[in-house]
């Protein structure tokens, strides 16, 4: 199983990964959005924003998140490291129903071209 700190490190990994991206990808991520991530197996979330192609982790606290982000990801930790890793692959895993993503429509449709 992840650790707290390996999901972290997974998300800083994909934040440098959007940001040395195509031009494609990174204009599809250059939106500003709050995130969070919550990590089930750990019952812990990250929260944050989606800033201009990078993700800005703010906090992490236990349970499910407290707000309502306006992009929210649930998975297990260990789905987080292999997603960012190359090792899962995201639509896949989203429609097996191991990774969850809520979003307004608008912003699925921007997120599907960087997915």
């Amino acid at each position: 199983m992840a650790t707290i700190q390996e999901c972290r490190e997974a998300l800083d990994n994909l934040s440098g990964n959007l940001a040395r991206a195509d031009d494609g990808v990174r204009g599809a991520a250059a939106f500003d959005r709050s995130l969070s991530c919550h990590i089930t197996d750990l019952d812990q979330t990250f929260t944050g924003r989606l800033d201009t192609g990078r993700i800005r982790v703010d906090a992490v606290a236990p349970g499910p998140p407290a707000k309502k982000a306006e992009i929210r990801l649930a998975m297990t930790g260990d789905d987080l490291v292999a997603l960012v890793a190359g090792e899962l692959r995201f639509a896949k895993a989203w429609a097996s129903g191991r990774v969850k993503l809520e979003a307004g429509f608008r912003d699925l449709l921007r997120l599907k071209t960087m997915l």
